[in-house]
């Protein structure tokens, strides 16, 4: 089900930026039980990425207000916010452009992210690397190609999700996902400075950790950090938290951060 600016609605006009140009950004919110999880964090994600990406005149009331309308419509699964910056120039100036495009899908969550968390996922390392670009590091924008081509690699090739690194060979994140590991009270995940995005549940297990007693670092490293890692975790919105069983020939038994951070990131 689909919301474009409030009204019930399917279509975008072909000279929308979003599918011309893919001038946009998006978050997708954990639905459950009609209430929208972490609802004041992906609102702060947007206001962040229309800062960023030089949008203007985004209504945010109005776009809080239709998450919450497309969440009363019942049950769990997904709220997907999609911000287009509409309908402009033949070219890729945006002085023209009037308000932006609120659109909202509500959707269902994938059927086999209970399998992962309950079994565990395979991480293969992926062939494809994330371009650096501190301009858009971290931003959910609308740019998904590289992510798109990891996904056909993942398919090909075999594996749960994908371990992904930039074209410096350092760890960012999986296709969608986050991406921590832990020895013993240490735990790390990679800075996403220059790649990758900043995911929801990524901040919430930031601001966990400490309270937890664990120590959290944003490192720049390459792979081979996860070989000597007591356990593996990955994160995003939906998920919302999985165990890494195995990457490659290693691989990973313990659960103990897993379990402690599984019943806080539900909510």
């Amino acid at each position: 089900m689909f919301w474009i600016n409030g009204q019930l609605k399917q279509q975008l006009p072909l000279t929308d930026r979003a599918c011309q140009f893919g001038d946009g950004f998006f978050t997708t919110a954990s639905l459950l039980d009609g209430k929208i999880s972490f609802l004041t964090l992906h609102i702060e994600r947007i206001t962040e990425a229309a800062e960023r990406l030089l949008f203007d005149r985004l209504d945010i009331e109005a776009l809080r207000q239709e998450m919450l309308i497309a969440a009363a419509t019942g049950g769990s699964g997904f709220i997907k916010a999609i911000i287009s910056r509409g309908s402009g120039n033949r070219g890729y100036s945006f002085s023209n452009c009037g308000a932006p495009v609120r659109i909202i899908e509500h959707g269902y969550t994938p059927s086999h992210y209970a399998t992962w968390r309950s079994n565990g996922i395979r991480l293969t390392l992926n062939p494809v690397r994330l371009a650096r670009n501190p301009l858009l590091a971290g931003i959910k924008h609308l740019n998904r190609l590289e992510q798109v081509l990891i996904q056909a690699h993942l398919e090909q090739e075999g594996g749960d999700e994908a371990l992904v690194l930039d074209t410096d060979g350092n760890l960012v994140e999986c296709c969608s996902a986050n991406l921590f590991w832990r020895y013993g009270r240490q735990v790390f995940t990679p800075v996403l400075s220059y790649a990758g995005v900043a995911g929801i549940m990524r901040r919430r297990v930031l601001g966990l950790l400490p309270k937890l007693g664990y120590l959290c670092e944003e490192v720049t490293t390459g792979p081979d950090a996860l070989k000597q890692a007591d356990e593996v975790i990955i994160t995003n919105a939906l998920l919302p938290i999985a165990p890494v069983n195995s990457i490659g020939s290693y691989c990973y038994y313990e659960r103990t951060l897993f379990n402690l951070l599984s019943p806080q990131c539900q909510c």
